[in-house]
Parts: structure tokens; C-alpha cells; sequence
């Protein structure tokens, strides 16, 4: 199949940038989008000319690096929960034109062509600190019960791969999908009790530092890779209030 594919091109992150176009040619249906556009580098290459710089690692959707704006949307895969290199060409027509950007958020400014500086949800992870766990020996799996409703849930939240997609996709730039889902995971688990509401306090204050305000639109949960549910936003908040709460309290009493 072939395509024609407009791509942002920017050389720097203080550089102005643009769209440029170009062929995708005899492109294999079962090929994946990167795939597609390591076909299109390689004639840039033979050309003489630099070929256009994208993120990727492990091109199975575990690592979240590939992220992109494709025809506006992160992934371009909306409701399908898949990475950019979980995408493949079929999902086209012959003849299409395909619009390729690189994340849209003040939170990540770009570094070159469709790679952004994602490192404000590392700052974010940093913040939720440690949590307090004997690792000494290992204890035996079934000394703490955990219900197998806590612990599905749980992993659910810990599926989310950092890719970026929420914020890229929300109209506000918000991270409450990517941060509630690292609260989610540790604090829902009873190795995660003891600084549960120190933790989400800390991160939510990092968050809302560095990026947009969630007024709900649900773009974030639209284009999650993990289908990664909204519901988490909802119980952050909860243990957020519930901290701020307990903060007060404490206070009060000259804790």
C-alpha cells in the first residue's frame, strides 16, 4: 500500500518546527506503523537526507516509548488500547494521508522531530518516595492475604507503562490518569499502607505543579495502551481529601 505522510519535523527544542511530507511506499499491510516509518527513513537515508528521529525499545507495548499523535490521536488507536507499535498499517487505506506529531503538552517539551522530554512523570514517581517492606528474606507468598479483588485491581493500575497518552490526549494537559494509577498500585496493596496518604499527597502536589487540572473529559481513559479505567482518578482524589483530612486532624490534636 501507499501513503502519504506528514510528519512534524523539528530540529531543536528552541527551533521552529513544522510538517513535512512524504511517501510511504510498498507498505506491507501487516507492518506496523514504526515499521512504516523505518521503511521511510531508510529512503531518507539512501537520499542523502536525516531521517526522522521517533522514540521505541521494545515494540511490544511493555515500555510506552513509541507515543505519537497520529491523525490527533495518541496511539492513533483510540478505543482500541494499543501502543504506536501495537498499530498496524491495515488499520489505513491505500492512498490515505496520515498527520504524525509528536505529544502536545506544555508538561513535555520537545527534543527533536516526535520525541518529547517525558521526565516530569518520572518527578511524579519520585515523589510517592518508599514504602516500608522488610527485604530481608523472602516471606512466604501466602503469610499477607490479599483478596483476589484487591489484588486484580491493583494490577490493573500497575499496567500503566508511562507512555504519556493521557496527558497528551487531555484538552488541559492533566497527568491524574498516569498519577492516580502509581497510587493506586502501591496503595491499594497492604505493603503500601504505611505511607498511603503521605504518598498520594506528595505526588498529587509534584502533579498539579507540572501539569494541566482534570476537569474530567476522559480522553485519557480513551487512548490508555492498558484501558487503564477513570475509577482510579476517583479514589486518588478520595485519599487525597482523606489525607488532607488527617492532616488537619493531626493538627489539631498537636501531633
Amino acid at each position: 500500500m501507499n501513503l502519504t505522510i506528514h510528519v512534524w519535523r523539528q530540529k531543536s527544542r528552541e527551533a521552529k518546527g513544522g510538517f513535512v511530507a512524504y511517501k510511504a511506499e510498498n507498505i506491507s499491510p501487516d507492518a506496523s506503523f514504526l515499521e512504516m516509518l523505518d521503511v521511510v527513513n531508510e529512503s531518507l537515508i539512501e537520499k542523502g537526507e536525516e531521517s526522522i528521529h521517533f522514540e521505541h525499545d521494545c515494540r511490544e507495548g511493555i515500555c510506552g516509548s513509541c507515543g505519537m499523535m497520529i491523525n490527533g490521536v495518541a496511539h492513533g488507536s483510540r478505543g482500541k488500547a494499543m501502543a504506536t507499535c501495537q498499530l498496524h498499517m491495515r488499520h489505513f487505506k491505500e492512498g490515505d494521508e496520515v498527520w504524525v506529531e509528536p505529544w502536545r503538552a506544555r508538561a513535555f517539551p520537545i527534543i527533536k522531530d516526535l520525541i518529547v522530554d517525558r521526565s516530569g512523570l518520572d518527578t511524579i514517581i519520585q515523589a510517592g518516595g518508599f514504602i516500608s517492606v522488610n527485604t530481608g528474606s523472602a516471606p512466604e507468598a501466602n503469610m499477607i492475604p490479599i483478596p483476589k479483588p484487591v489484588q486484580e485491581l491493583s494490577m490493573d493500575a500497575a499496567a500503566c507503562i508511562q507512555c504519556g497518552a493521557c496527558v497528551a490526549q487531555c484538552p488541559n494537559g492533566a497527568a491524574q490518569l498516569f498519577t492516580s494509577a502509581k497510587v493506586s498500585h502501591l496503595g491499594l496493596l497492604p505493603q503500601g499502607q504505611p505511607e498511603r496518604y503521605e504518598r498520594v499527597v506528595r505526588m498529587v502536589e509534584v502533579m498539579e505543579e507540572m501539569f494541566g487540572s482534570c476537569t474530567m473529559f476522559g480522553e485519557c481513559e480513551a487512548v490508555c495502551p492498558k484501558a487503564i479505567s477513570i475509577d482510579f482518578i476517583a479514589r486518588m482524589n478520595r485519599d487525597f481529601i482523606a489525607a488532607k483530612f488527617k492532616s488537619q486532624k493531626e493538627i489539631s490534636v498537636g501531633v
